[in-house]
């Protein structure tokens, strides 16, 4: 039989994953090459051979996107799977229509094929676009369930970017956890906050292994979503949350719509700074779309450590990155904190960045002034430090989720931001879930909670 010769298009998440549960051990297909979007640096790597299996003992090559048109042509490519998410239906049909201009086929793949089915409970929390408020829904769930006595470890969405091989499995219990995996600013965001907490954080590439090791010390595991994209694991409890500031993208990006579509619950998060008209829209495009969704409407509340380091102050404005780049937001927690408190003066940083600060700038044009905390690499942190320490600012607003004295000398004094859900109205997610998984978690004791 002729194998049919694939390309994986990804960002070093998903088109693993893909990889990993559907193709690596299936003698239908032969994967040539991944390609990479959206993250800056995780082309010219090799997905390895110690990850690939015994069909590929040479690795994968992991390339540019941009390469797609030769690999194609050279590799007599028959099927371009597409397997990253936070994309507008417009710019994933171009992408669509670019690849079958080429002569291969353009394919989405089932969740159905590549979810993973857990021995415990699972709750996924996941969104239709970056930064809509995952992160501090988990944080909620968590103490939920932790107040009733049970274990619970979360397993985040991939952010392989180093060496994949060491990245196969990774857990982090402490804050020298991420020191020692060399952990990149956008990993940090999500680990540090459920660290201080307290909670076992699992990730990595190859999410089966991560699976069986998280069901060793969880009697409920919890989903956290990356972008938008769907969860690896089969959900007891899918819930999805939506952003009130960008009304309408949750029915056009991928695969958020997708998530809309399948939620047991919908979060209409950060109501108490959103327009009530975008709210409404909002609610109406969940009622045609999942009608038998629960919905909850919510505030995330933010909070300055200390107000008076702000007020009258010339603020510079850190946000968390990824909601400002791809998921297309001019701003941030830290510019409501920083407008809030009193401050003086928001600081333009673009007449100060450098290096691939500068050319963050040039190719997301829609930012503000604001400086996106973007760390995929030594360099890009040593920048972003440069960046700040030349700004003509009296204090830095830090509305990321990162300890930012942690990993640089910022000459200045940083106010720290933070936010939690709170659910307003009745149903909130304790009632929820004790409502709909009440039967699965009252058989949960320790070692013995299985799903029914």
């Amino acid at each position: 039989m002729k194998k049919s010769r694939v390309v994986i298009m990804g960002a070093a998440g998903r088109d693993f994953h893909n990889f990993n549960t559907y193709f690596r051990d299936n003698e239908k297909y032969h994967v040539v090459a991944f390609t990479a979007a959206q993250i800056p640096n995780i082309d010219g790597r090799c997905y390895p051979a110690s990850l690939a299996g015994s069909l590929y003992p040479d690795s994968i090559p992991i390339t540019a996107e941009e390469d797609l048109p030769s690999i194609i042509k050279d590799e007599k490519v028959d099927q371009v799977i597409f397997a990253y998410s936070d994309i507008s239906h417009a710019d994933l049909m171009h992408k669509a229509s670019w690849v079958l201009s080429m002569g291969a086929d353009f394919r989405l793949m089932g969740n159905s094929r590549i979810t993973l089915r857990s021995n415990k409970p699972v709750i996924s929390v996941c969104a239709v676009r970056t930064g809509a408020g995952k992160s501090q829904t988990t944080r909620r769930i968590c103490s939920i369930l932790r107040n009733r006595g049970l274990k619970v470890v979360v397993v985040r969405h991939p952010m392989p970017y180093g060496d994949l091989t060491k990245q196969a499995v990774q857990r982090f219990g402490e804050h020298a956890d991420l020191e020692t995996q060399d952990c990149t600013i956008e990993e940090r965001e999500e680990y540090e906050p459920l660290i201080d907490n307290g909670i076992v954080v699992y990730a990595g590439v190859d999410y089966e292994r991560i699976l069986r090791e998280a069901e060793k010390e969880a009697d409920v595991i919890v989903w956290d979503g990356g972008n938008n994209d769907l969860p690896f694991y089969e959900s007891n409890l899918h819930i999805v949350l939506t952003d009130p500031h960008r009304s309408g993208h949750e029915i056009s990006y991928h695969p958020g719509e997708v998530n809309l579509r399948l939620a047991n619950v919908v979060i209409i998060n950060k109501v108490q700074t959103a327009d009530r008209r975008n709210i409404l829209r909002v609610k109406e495009n969940i009622a045609k779309y999942n009608p038998q969704a629960i919905v909850i409407e919510a505030a995330s509340p933010i909070k300055i450590d200390d107000p008076s380091m702000v007020k009258g102050k010339r603020a510079l404005v850190v946000e968390d990155g990824p909601t400002l780049t791809h998921g297309g937001m001019a701003f941030g927690a830290g510019t409501i904190a920083a407008e809030d408190n009193g401050a003086l003066d928001i600081v333009d940083p673009r007449p100060y960045a450098v290096g691939s600060v500068k050319d963050m700038y040039e190719k997301y044009r829609h930012l503000g002034p604001i400086l996106p905390a973007m760390g995929y690499t030594d360099e890009q942190i040593k920048d972003m430090e440069e960046t700040i320490n030349r700004a003509d600012c009296d204090v830095v607003v830090a509305g990321t989720p990162v300890d930012l004295r942690r990993i640089m000398n910022v000459n200045k004094p940083i106010a720290r931001v933070r936010y939690e859900l709170v659910e307003i109205g009745k149903p909130d997610l304790e009632d929820i879930i004790d409502q709909e998984l009440g039967p699965i978690l009252k058989v949960c004791d320790g070692d013995s909670c299985k799903v029914k």
